[in-house]
C-alpha cells in the first residue's frame, strides 16, 4: 500500500525520504517497488474513454458555478437552493474526512476503478451489442463532425470514431439530442455548432435545451451561433433566465446585432408601437445602455423605447 501512495505522489517529502533510505538497503523491497511500477504501467496503457455526455455535463456545470461565483463577486441576489449538493464523490473526499488514513482508500478506489473499466468495459459492449458507455451501436464516440435534417423530420448525425459512423433517428430521441448537445460546445466547428443550434432550438421547450441555448447566448464566440440561439429562445424571452442573459447580452455582447435581436427580445413592439408590460429593471438596463452605446442603430432602438414609454435616457 505504501509503494501506491508513493506511486500517486501522496506521501509528504519526508515520508518520501524515509522510504528512499528503505529501498537503499533492502533488495526485497525494490523488487516489490519494481512490480508496483508494472502494474501501474498495465494499468496506464488502458485506455478509457468517459461517456459521450460527461464532457458536455461538465461544461455546463462550470458554466452554471461560473455564473454563480460572478453573480456573487457583483452583488447580485442568488436563488436559494441553487448551490448543487456534493455527489457521493465529493461526500467521499471532502476535507472533513479525508485524513491522511483515508488516502490508501482513495488510492486503491482509484487503481480498482482504472482497472475495472479497462478490463470489463470491451466485455460488456460485446456482450450487450453496443458501447455502454458512449450510447452509440457501434465504436466509441471521438466527435461529432456533421449534422443534417432530413426531408422525413429525422436527424442524421455523422460521428468521427476509430472510423466514421453515420447515427440516424428522431430528434426525440435521447441518443440523437445527447449528440447534439455535445456538438453544440464543439470548440474548433462553429459551422456544426450553429446547425446543430437549429435543430435543437426545434425542442426548446425542453428545460435542457433550453439551458443550453442560454450558455451559447453568454458564451459562444461565433457571432453566427449566439444569433441563432437567441433565435431558438424568442418563444421563451418572458422566462427569466432567458432575460437575463438577453440584459447580458445587450450591455455586453461586441455584435450590434446581437444587441439589436436582445432589445427585439425583450421589448417587443406591439402593432401600434406601443411598447407595454416593461419593468423597472428593464427600464434601468435600457438607460445603461443609452450612457456605453455606441453603435447608432441600437442607440435609436433604445431610445424609440424609452420615449415610448416616457422614461428618460439618463440614469438619476
Amino acid at each position: 500500500m505504501l509503494f501506491a501512495l508513493l506511486l500517486y505522489g501522496e506521501l509528504s517529502f519526508d515520508e518520501e525520504e524515509g522510504v528512499d533510505a528503505h529501498l537503499d538497503g533492502c533488495a526485497e523491497c525494490r523488487a516489490a517497488l519494481e512490480s508496483e511500477k508494472s502494474l501501474h504501467a498495465a494499468f496506464d496503457s488502458v485506455a478509457v474513454e468517459p461517456a459521450a455526455s460527461l464532457l458536455r455535463q461538465c461544461r455546463m456545470e462550470l458554466g452554471a458555478s461560473t455564473r454563480l461565483e460572478q453573480a456573487r463577486e457583483q452583488g447580485l441576489p442568488v436563488r436559494a437552493g441553487s448551490r448543487k449538493p456534493a455527489g457521493w464523490w465529493n461526500r467521499f473526499v471532502s476535507p472533513a474526512i479525508a485524513t491522511f488514513m483515508l488516502r490508501p482508500v482513495r488510492v486503491v478506489a482509484l487503481v480498482a476503478l482504472g482497472f475495472f473499466c479497462g478490463k470489463f468495459r470491451p466485455l460488456l459492449n460485446e456482450r450487450f451489442g453496443g458501447s455502454l458507455l458512449t450510447g452509440t451501436s457501434q465504436a466509441e464516440i471521438a466527435r461529432v463532425s456533421d449534422v443534417e435534417a432530413q426531408t422525413d423530420g429525422s436527424v442524421r448525425i455523422v460521428v468521427d470514431e476509430t472510423r466514421k459512423n453515420t447515427i440516424s433517428g428522431n430528434i426525440d430521441d435521447q441518443r440523437i439530442r445527447t449528440l447534439l448537445l455535445d456538438a453544440v460546445h464543439d470548440p474548433s466547428n462553429p459551422g456544426l455548432r450553429a446547425d446543430s443550434v437549429s435543430l435543437l432550438s426545434r425542442r426548446a421547450q425542453s428545460a435542457e435545451i433550453r439551458g443550453a441555448l442560454v450558455y451559447l447566448v453568454g458564451h459562444d464566440q461565433n457571432d453566427g451561433v449566439r444569433l441563432k440561439a437567441m433565435e431558438g429562445l424568442k418563444d421563451f424571452a418572458a422566462d427569466p433566465e432567458v432575460r437575463a442573459v438577453l440584459a447580458q447580452a445587450l450591455l455586453n455582447d461586441t455584435n450590434p446585432g446581437v444587441r439589436t435581436q436582445a432589445i427585439d427580445m425583450l421589448v417587443p413592439a406591439r402593432d401600434d408601437h406601443s411598447f407595454p408590460n416593461i419593468d423597472r429593471a428593464m427600464i434601468g438596463t435600457l438607460q445603461e445602455l443609452m450612457l456605453r452605446e455606441n453603435n447608432p442603430n441600437v442607440r435609436q432602438r433604445g431610445q424609440r423605447v424609452l420615449e415610448a414609454i416616457n422614461a428618460s435616457a439618463e440614469i438619476y
